[in-house]
């Protein structure tokens, strides 16, 4: 249904004029803005990329007009200048497990409201005409002003992924409820078995997202709360599990800039799991391989500071065991963060003056002068590591 005229003319919705491209659609052809860039709109937030739904349209008049496949099997197309999205209608039938596994209908007979009744929540099923008219079939503007995330159809349960959209989007929008049909329908998709069909990197992508919004701690709240972690992490230690409020502040107030996602990663994993469960998550979730490394790097950063043991030999074995002298960012980066969340003391700065002096070519040029007078039969690896423990012992007496 379109909207009466008082509700259209929202001053967000600012419509949009058709490009040279779009123009070359029969005009029997609609097209629409569908989705989050229509919900963002309405909700004064900026917005990057627009989705575009055709109505009317088959494959050979998006050829025609210059639009690029995206997949053979797939009736998504990409503007040739733009590079934006445009889909035709569709419809969708359960198929298989997981996210994939569905077949799509795709005809100039399937309707706009037939395409929005497909998608998740009903704040994402709303769109956009050229006019700056909003089409809202399913009250999606209603939700959007009771601030409730709420499934447009009993369809959501086909779709395992949702559970982890729905508990990012929580991560963001942080005013929001979610509506308890709804979580009704999450527990019986957690019940179904369907969370263990999701591919790895996708369940890491949507939680890398939520990772990097305002509140993590509300998506995490939400998986906990539905009991979805062994569906998810079947086999794994999830460090989650012992959040509390603290925890839970100290991972939203991590707030770094292009790192955040990366360095609330590496603190959920890195201050709660030992080195072997940090590595069977990073697996089972496809983490990346530097968010393991710091993770990894932090969890034996926090282990060192327990042992309470700070001569200059157990920082010589510390700084071997993290590979301080080929990655010395790598160990500043999760000194600084470790500091952050656990103030400095003297260990934290020694570690600082070490990586510092590390850069600075000051080890490069010791090691240099302990090999020139290398004796015959020495072996330059003996020699080398010996020069490791000699220039710690030389900061050591300089620094305490």
């Amino acid at each position: 249904m379109i909207l009466d005229m008082a509700m259209v003319q929202h001053s967000a919705l600012q419509g949009f004029s058709p490009d040279h491209v779009v123009a070359k659609l029969p005009k029997p052809i609609q097209v629409y803005v569908v989705g989050g860039a229509v919900r963002d709109a309405l909700m004064g937030r900026k917005f990057s990329d627009r989705d575009w739904v055709v109505v009317g349209a088959t494959v050979e008049h998006m050829f025609s007009a210059g639009f690029k496949p995206v997949g053979a099997d797939f009736p998504v197309f990409l503007h040739p200048h733009t590079h934006e999205e445009y889909a035709l209608a569709r419809t969708e039938r359960k198929s298989g497990h997981g996210y994939k596994g569905f077949i799509f209908h795709a005809d100039p007979t399937v309707t706009l409201e037939e395409d929005l009744a497909r998608r998740d929540f009903t704040i994402n099923a709303m769109a956009m005409d050229a006019q700056a008219r909003l089409i809202d079939p399913y009250n999606g503007l209603a939700d959007l002003q009771g601030k409730l995330m709420r499934h447009v159809s009993p369809a959501f349960v086909e779709d395992p992924l949702r559970v982890l959209r729905l508990a990012r989007f929580l991560a963001r929008f942080l005013d929001f409820l979610v509506a308890e049909d709804t979580l009704a329908l999450c527990r019986n998709l957690r019940d179904s078995g369907e969370l263990q069909h999701l591919v790895a990197e996708r369940v890491y992508a949507e939680f890398n997202k939520g990772m990097g919004e305002e509140k993590p701690s509300r998506m995490i709240k939400l998986i906990s709360k539905l009991e979805c972690w062994p569906e998810l992490a079947s086999g794994c230690a999830v460090p989650f599990a012992q959040f509390d409020k603290p925890e839970f502040d100290r991972l939203n107030g991590l707030q770094t800039g292009p790192q955040t996602a990366q360095d609330r990663w590496v603190y959920s994993l890195g201050f709660f799991l030992n080195a072997t469960d940090i590595k069977a998550l990073a697996k089972a979730w496809r983490l990346p391989r530097d968010t393991e490394d710091l993770a990894t790097l932090a969890s034996n950063f926090l282990a060192f500071l327990q042992t309470n043991q700070f001569d200059s030999d157990s920082f010589g074995q510390f700084f071997n065991r993290v590979d301080l002298y080929r990655k010395p960012a790598r160990l500043r980066h999760v000194n600084g963060l470790i500091q952050s969340l656990a103030g400095g003391s003297p260990v934290h700065n020694f570690v600082e003056l070490a990586v510092d002096n590390l850069e600075a070519g000051h080890y490069k040029s010791f090691l240099a002068a302990k090999i020139s007078g290398l004796q015959a039969g020495e072996q330059v690896a003996t020699v080398a590591a010996q020069a490791r423990q000699d220039w710690i012992n030389t900061l050591y007496a300089e620094h305490f």
